[in-house]
């Protein structure tokens, strides 16, 4: 069990992040073996993959650049001996992390399931891990396929630094008004246009709605041992689940519900943010990397989260 856990205990509430990847990922650098080319008739993989995002670029493969994609592919080629493409639940920015992130794959029919987790997570681990793996439904996609993803957010707020949550959270030091929090977040309910809240890809036009349905949203206090985390402080977390995501959504919303909490903006200023489809009036507050984390990807036939 880890802070990101989609099922860890909390107390009672007082109430890509990123956009999906439409591209195979692929080793940027080298073949994987002598013989690297792709056989003729494969089998699909599903895979669940966590990963401490602190030293990546992100998930995508970039040239020049370490990624989680990048390295995974090479491990992955590596191990069965032939170059093989990644798609993704939901790429991640630099620095995010996932604990539940999906990817297929594409290798030759022999490769054992049990062996290939084995060994890639021997090659990686513990920064990039291989939770299972397991022979793909036919027609599954690991993007196409996803019917919800789920991120969480982590907040420490505190007089003072944690070292040991800092890689996993956003250190607040005033005191935040959970209840404004909760309510605000209720809004981020249902289907709305999230321009607002989202990096515009390149060479789309401003005024073009960027509409994401959200199925769940909600602040809660994450329940700690009396006096681990020393005196005034607090760990917080948001969970939210949507269809999809669109670039930066999730830490912009934290980063806005932050200012509630804070007294800064009202609780109504998200529903009026929301309408208005204008991010230069979100104030440009985007909550840091390392509090955020791709916990859980759900696929039509999965039982639960």
């Amino acid at each position: 069990m880890t802070l990101f856990d989609p099922d860890l205990a909390a107390a009672p509430q007082a109430g890509d992040e990123v956009g999906s990847a439409s591209v195979g990922e692929t080793a940027a650098d080298g073949p994987a073996s002598r013989d690297d080319a792709a056989p003729a008739v494969t089998t699909r993989l599903r895979l669940t993959v966590s990963y401490d995002g602190a030293g990546f670029r992100g998930f995508a493969a970039q040239p020049g650049q370490r990624t989680v994609a990048g390295d995974l592919a090479r491990a992955i080629g590596t191990v069965v001996g032939h170059r093989v493409e990644l798609v993704c639940a939901g790429r991640t920015d630099a620095g995010v992390h996932a604990t539940g992130q999906v990817v297929h794959v594409d290798v030759r029919p022999d490769v054992d399931a049990v062996r290939l987790v084995r060994s890639v997570n021997t090659l990686l681990g513990p920064t990039v891990a291989v939770r299972s793996a397991e022979a793909a439904p036919p027609g599954f996609d690991a993007r196409r396929s996803a019917r919800a993803r789920r991120y969480r957010y982590l907040i420490l707020e505190a007089p003072t630094p944690d070292p040991l949550l800092a890689p996993l959270s956003w250190h607040v030091t005033s005191p935040l008004d959970l209840r404004a929090m909760v309510s605000a977040a209720d809004s981020l309910l249902g289907e709305h246009d999230f321009r607002a809240f989202c990096r515009r890809v390149p060479g789309t036009a401003p005024g073009t709605p960027i509409p994401r349905r959200v199925l769940d949203a909600g602040f809660a206090e994450v329940a700690v041992p009396t006096g681990e985390l020393g005196p005034g402080a607090r760990l917080l977390r948001f969970d939210i689940e949507a269809t999809s995501f669109c670039h930066q959504m999730v830490r912009s919303v934290v980063g806005v519900l932050v200012e509630v909490g804070r007294a800064r903006r009202r609780v109504s200023d998200v529903t009026w943010l929301l309408r208005s489809g204008d991010r230069s009036r979100s104030g440009g507050v985007v909550a840091p990397p390392q509090g955020l984390c791709l916990t859980a990807v759900a696929y039509e036939g999965d039982d639960g989260w």
